[in-house]
């Protein structure tokens, strides 16, 4: 009988660390970088890799949306609005995940990234602008938040590579509160999907905390380098990380066929 082996304690900490630093860099969980590399680089079963990610953004959003707050780059009523959407599209996404042709959401998903990634190098947020919150913006967050859920549900994507892009162009957000807040609700999301990865026996609690550990003390250290990269080329990074989870999805689509 085949054991699976158990990753070691350094090869875990690297993956937080570079979780950690693009955390911070971009507003995102960090779960495109984790689950690859605990998949491929350390040969842990595809399922037990998603949810150890989720499980590891958990201290990883928490201590990337504390550093964003302290600086006053958090819209917290925007946040918990996305929040309220998320938590409730996660779950209609893994309820439809297996009545919908999940093929042609990823194809639209893939436009969409290709889409964001040509806006960014066009339309720079200002470092001043603010979400302006009124009755239907708070609808909209939530609306938001609920098709970011659906889709994270269904494709296991992270909420941050739909969230930022989205608040900087439709709710005229800044760059930097875009990425405070989206860490910001992926608190409430990683919990609840933690609680469901562990009832199915899908989560590696000490590699979780192993990589948790590696993120949470290099979140600060992305944060840095966000503040201080000017907005455009902080674009200019972020589109070309969008351009490698496209890359990603699209070798997988084509993998599937053969």
């Amino acid at each position: 009988m085949n054991q699976i082996v158990r990753p070691g304690f350094f090869p875990l900490l690297l993956v937080g660390v570079a979780g950690g630093i693009l955390s911070g860099l971009f507003g995102i969980g960090g779960g495109t970088i984790i689950v690859p590399a605990l998949a491929l680089w350390l040969s842990m079963p595809q399922k037990l890799s998603a949810g150890t990610s989720v499980a590891a953004i958990l201290p990883t959003a928490i201590v990337g949306a504390t550093t964003y707050g302290l600086q006053g780059h958090v819209d917290w009523i925007a946040g918990a609005c996305l929040a309220v959407g998320i938590v409730i599209g996660a779950q209609v996404g893994a309820a439809l995940l297996a009545k919908l042709p999940v093929g042609a959401i990823q194809w639209g998903f893939m436009v969409f990234l290709a889409i964001v990634i040509v806006s960014l190098w066009f339309v720079v947020p200002q470092r001043g602008d603010e979400i302006e919150i009124n009755a239907l913006t708070v609808i909209l967050l939530i609306v938001t938040g609920f098709i970011t859920g659906v889709l994270s549900g269904l494709l296991g994507v992270g909420g941050g590579v739909v969230v930022v892009p989205v608040l900087m162009f439709f709710f005229s957000s800044s760059d930097l509160i875009a990425k405070g807040t989206s860490l910001l609700m992926m608190i409430p999301g990683s919990i609840s999907g933690t609680i469901g990865n562990f009832r199915r026996q899908n989560v590696d609690l000490r590699a979780a905390a192993i990589v948790g550990l590696g993120a949470c003390v290099f979140v600060p250290v992305g944060n840095l380098f966000a503040v201080l990269v000017d907005p455009f080329w902080g674009n200019v990074a972020f589109s070309l990380y969008l351009v490698f989870i496209l890359v990603q999805m699209l070798v997988r689509k084509l993998r599937a066929k053969k």
